[in-house]
């Protein structure tokens, strides 16, 4: 009854873990004891590496200084002179982007502009 209630509330890492100790408890040889160990031990970390994941995550969400943040910053700040140096205000004239330089630019917009989307559909997919 514990594994279900358990199983329900926790989802696949707690009823891993529980069946780790389900195992330890049903092991009568010593080899099977070693197994059972192990696999506990497995889901110990597993479970800690998703939380170093979680916090990781957590811990870049919001600052400025994010890689992706930077070189967009770079690419913003190219397409801002064009458009309100050059055409709003009329003081001047920048050369156009070209050859590999042209090519990073939009990849660097589309990664900031797509990457939510893309992100979205492959949840959405993968339900």
């Amino acid at each position: 009854m514990w594994q279900l209630i358990m199983s329900f509330i926790g989802g696949p890492v707690i009823k891993g873990l529980l069946d780790a100790y389900n195992a330890h408890l049903q092991a009568t040889t010593s080899d099977k004891q070693i197994a059972a160990d192990l696999a506990a031990k497995e889901m110990a970390v597993q479970t800690v590496e998703i939380q170093e994941q979680q916090r990781l995550k957590t811990a870049e969400i919001g600052h400025p200084w994010e890689p992706e943040k930077l070189a967009f910053y770079v690419t913003l700040i190219f397409y801002a002179k064009c458009v309100i140096w050059d055409k709003v205000l009329g003081l001047g004239t920048t050369d156009a982007l070209g050859g590999d330089v042209s090519t990073w630019a939009g990849m660097v917009m589309a990664f900031y502009f797509g990457k939510r989307t893309f992100e979205n559909v492959a949840r959405i997919i993968k339900r």
